[in-house]
């Protein structure tokens, strides 16, 4: 009796639901696809480190490879980059911002590896209209960006998504950007341009595509972090730098998301509102991973659960060996990158590292405070170390050692700056830098703990700004927002908070980047534009290159302008913090 009553109830609950019928479950017409995604390549082509003159472990020469023996095994591979390749090495550089009349390099590169589609990134944008403009007429495959409006006509100024069909199985690739741009870098840059919030934009074209296009599989290619509490934003902030999970969670409509920007690694199945799982995968910076996502579509199913099957990893792209076509192909091009970076421009005196930076006055920081100065006129300069352990060594320098220098393409502003406003702008600054001290016990630097029991910097090192032009002290034993005293002006002068000054500093900290003049000096971001005196019409890295070779003999030195108190407490710290940071004494 038993076992009659189970078989009634089996086909009870087949009759009741239709969907799961045979045919339905049948898995006849399936598709077998591999998905790879690039992202955050900053320019490593080859495989090679053309600002350090040496080779390197992973490259889109080897990503080719992976690619190719795919395709020769039969499968049918779809290649998406997931943005910010036109920054990075010198190569790109060349590309950008010398050799522009050619097509550029890296279009060459992208259209021979046979790119299906390409999301644009804040650093592909911090190149300029006429670089990306270019770039984008070059491609043989869509630069996509949806969010990202064209002021007058109110429509996608990239191409929003790409429709690819293999084998008869239709795929969506949508593309997105991380909205923050206007916060870091000037209007010219992004001019006639507006972004819209990633999570809006995302439920807009998530819903045109399954309506309009009808797709099997929908993936969105976001140049935006994982992290969304990252500089202190919320789930709920409106237009947060990094929604990529945030979309994950909260649209419905995707099957992958890939994220970047954040040069992270990262893989999770993550469910959305209805609770389907979404695959979202990060491959971290350089080329250094390359996202594999293997997919099989039921073509005839019509249950989605059945419909299609989804996994992906992460490809370590060092394990690959290089294409030897590919460097052959690109063999010329590479010689003269590497002829380019090769070219003295002066000789230092001595060596300087941005290992200092982190602990006080800094000769490495100083020459860029003074060459900023010297280009500008302006009373006080601002600087930070863009690299965590850079050094330029004794002798001669090239081309290559100002990235070493000068990390990032930034025009330098001169602004307008009240004296309250340069001291609450280092308060704001060594806020995200130092901890309050209670001994000499005590570290200097903030840190946080790693899983493993490491620790790294809290702040980004970036943000770490100091002033020359002002002599000033940074008392650690006191609470934020009261440690910075600024007893003068550096040519002996009265400072006066209620005095406007000429302030250097670069576009990034000029558009609002790091809140240093925002949060810290209290100045609403409408107004920042306003306060910008004059602007160069080039990177700062071009001006630095040309003030060196007309110098042709430098010898960094210290300002000594400023210094943190109690000494006994500093003394103490830095030597523990220094070894924690580079594992090695240096005090």
């Amino acid at each position: 009796m038993k076992r009659r009553k189970f078989i009634k109830n089996i086909l009870s609950f087949a009759a009741a639901m239709p969907l799961l019928s045979f045919k339905n479950l049948t898995m006849g017409n399936i598709k077998k696809l591999r998905i790879l995604i690039t992202t955050d390549v900053h320019g490593a082509i080859f495989p090679f480190d053309f600002i350090n003159n040496s080779e390197e472990i992973s490259s889109l020469a080897q990503v080719h490879t992976y690619a190719e023996s795919l395709k020769k095994q039969g499968h049918e591979v779809i290649l998406c980059d997931n943005g910010d390749i036109l920054q990075g090495q010198p190569v790109v550089y060349y590309s950008n911002f010398e050799k522009t009349q050619s097509q550029h390099l890296l279009s060459r590169v992208m259209n021979y590896m046979k790119y299906d589609t390409g999301t644009v990134g804040n650093h592909d944008i911090e190149a300029g209209h006429d670089v990306y403009d270019k770039f984008t007429k070059e491609l043989n495959f869509p630069w996509l960006a949806a969010n990202a409006i064209d002021k007058k006509t109110k429509e996608p100024y990239f191409q929003p998504y790409k429709i690819i069909e293999k084998d008869g199985a239709k795929i969506a690739i949508l593309g997105l950007i991380t909205p923050a741009i206007p916060k870091w870098l000037p209007e010219k840059i992004w001019e006639g341009m507006e972004f819209e919030d990633m999570i809006e934009s995302a439920k807009k074209w998530v819903t045109i595509i399954h309506e309009k296009e009808k797709p099997d599989l929908v993936v969105g290619t976001f140049h935006a972090g994982i992290d969304y509490t990252y500089g202190n934003q919320t789930a709920e902030s409106y237009k947060n730098e990094n929604a990529t999970k945030l979309i994950a969670q909260q649209v419905e409509g995707f099957d992958i998301i890939i994220g970047g920007h954040d040069h992270q690694l990262y893989k999770e199945w993550i469910a959305n509102p209805k609770g389907k799982k979404v695959l979202v995968l990060d491959p971290k910076n350089s080329a250094q991973y390359l996202a594999e996502i293997k997919v099989e579509i039921d073509l005839d199913s019509e249950v989605d659960f059945y419909k299609k099957k989804i996994s992906g990893e992460l490809v370590k792209v060092s394990d690959i060996k290089v294409d030897k076509d590919f460097m052959k192909e690109f063999s010329a091009d590479f010689e003269e990158v590497k002829q380019y970076v090769s070219k003295e421009i002066g000789t230092f005196s001595k060596s300087i590292s941005t290992r200092d930076a982190f602990f006080g006055n800094c000769e490495f920081i100083d020459l860029v405070q003074q060459i900023q100065l010297e280009l500008t006129g302006a009373d006080i300069s601002f600087a930070s170390p863009l690299s965590y352990n850079a050094e330029i060594r004794q002798g001669k320098v090239y081309i290559r050692d100002m990235f070493k220098l000068y990390k990032f393409e930034n025009l330098l502003y001169t602004m307008k700056l009240s004296g309250k406003e340069i001291k609450d702008y280092l308060e704001f600054s060594y806020s995200k830098w130092f901890k309050t001290m209670k001994s000499k016990k005590d570290s200097m630097l903030l840190f946080v703990e790693n899983a493993d029991g490491s620790k790294r910097l809290e702040g980004q090192f970036f943000n770490f700004s100091s002033a020359a032009g002002i002599d000033y002290e940074v008392d650690i034993t006191k609470n934020i927002g009261q440690r910075v005293h600024i007893k003068q002006m550096s040519d002996g002068k009265p400072f006066d908070e209620k005095k406007f000054y000429k302030v250097a500093v670069n576009s990034y900290r000029g558009n609002g980047g790091g809140n240093h003049l925002t949060d810290g000096a209290g100045i609403a971001k409408e107004e920042l534009a306003s306060r910008i005196i004059t602007s160069t019409e080039k990177d700062l890295r071009y001006y630095i290159i040309k003030w060196i070779e007309e110098k042709q003999i430098i010898e960094p030195q210290s300002f000594g302008n400023w210094k943190v108190v109690p000494e006994r407490f500093w003394k103490k710290a830095k030597y523990k913090d220094y070894d924690i940071l580079f594992n090695q004494q240096r005090f």
